[in-house]
């Protein structure tokens, strides 16, 4: 009876150590469970990192088209200028030349009138 009682105690005492070893597998997979959890939080957070880097580069992106379309504006009215300027000169030659027109006129009326005047001598030596 007695051996039959130490028996049942030791029997009782490997099943409490198997159920204790199983509770401990137990939380052993809980932990690796919130280990993992972690795990993923922190990966998740890399991935949003990376997405925030790339849609920084593409506002990044954005913003450069943007100046360049500025500068090309720039460069545009830049070539605007320059044209006006070559179409002034155009215009400052075209008037020039109708100035010239002018005064070759004019000049031609002096010597017309000069001319009148040496035929008139020529009359009046004539009439001598």
């Amino acid at each position: 009876k007695e051996r039959e009682k130490e028996r049942e105690k030791e029997r009782e005492k490997e099943r409490e150590k198997e159920r204790e070893k199983e509770r401990e597998k137990e939380r052993e997979k809980e932990r690796e469970k919130e280990r993992e959890k972690e795990r993923e939080k922190e990966r998740e957070k890399e991935r949003e990192k990376e997405r925030e880097k790339e849609r920084e580069k593409e506002r990044e992106k954005e913003r450069e088209k943007e100046r360049e379309k500025e500068r090309e504006k720039e460069r545009e009215k830049e070539r605007e200028k320059e044209r006006e300027k070559e179409r002034e000169k155009e215009r400052e030659k075209e008037r020039e030349k109708e100035r010239e027109k002018e005064r070759e006129k004019e000049r031609e009326k002096e010597r017309e009138k000069e001319r009148e005047k040496e035929r008139e001598k020529e009359r009046e030596k004539e009439k001598k």
